[in-house]
């Protein structure tokens, strides 16, 4: 499940939008996803969404709009899991659309442990960060909880979570500034 629906307010546009390395964020994320073995592959939809739908090459997605994007990335999660449970998926792996350095290799290394009661997060160099696996049976709890920019962490510090070590593979670093772009 990619997060794609902010409106990138410090980046100064949707960071969905970023063109970097010859791709958009979006596409590049998106091509993660699959690359790593998710399917399906569900992009959450907020700001700009008819730009994304129209510039953006994301054939076999299935493209939902989060009317509330501009509320956070809790609301996001929920519209996510919320289209995946109409799926036979047995798990979410979460990914926000501003971490380009995520590997496929990141994606297989998770894709091999999900289950339906699975919760289990990378880490960098002990540092928590994306992605985050949740398992079916975790998906309701998640979403009750997932409000303003907290996404899937109120629930994450309640519960003990699998910490996945993924500093061999990636360095786990969102942009949020033009600057933050890796080159």
């Amino acid at each position: 499940m990619l997060l794609a629906a902010g409106a990138g307010r410090r980046y100064g546009m949707p960071k969905a939008l970023v063109r970097h390395r010859g791709k958009l964020f979006v596409e590049a994320a998106t091509d993660v996803l699959y690359d790593g073995g998710c399917s399906p592959v569900v992009v959450v939809l907020g700001a700009l969404a008819e730009d994304v739908r129209t510039t953006a090459a994301l054939s076999g997605a299935l493209l939902v709009d989060n009317p509330d994007w501009d509320t956070g990335m809790g609301s996001s999660v929920r519209v996510g899991l919320s289209a995946l449970g109409a799926t036979d998926a047995t798990a979410a792996l979460v990914l926000p659309v501003d971490t380009p350095g995520t590997t496929a290799e990141v994606v297989r290394r998770f894709v091999g442990l999900a289950s339906a009661d699975v919760l289990a997060r990378a880490t960098y160099g002990g540092v928590p960060g994306h992605p985050v696996l949740i398992g079916r049976e975790r998906w309701e709890a998640v979403s009750e909880l997932a409000t303003g920019d907290a996404g899937a962490r109120p629930y994450l510090e309640r519960h003990d979570v699998a910490t996945v070590p993924c500093e061999d593979l990636a360095d786990g670093a969102d942009v949020d500034r033009p600057e933050d772009l890796p080159s």
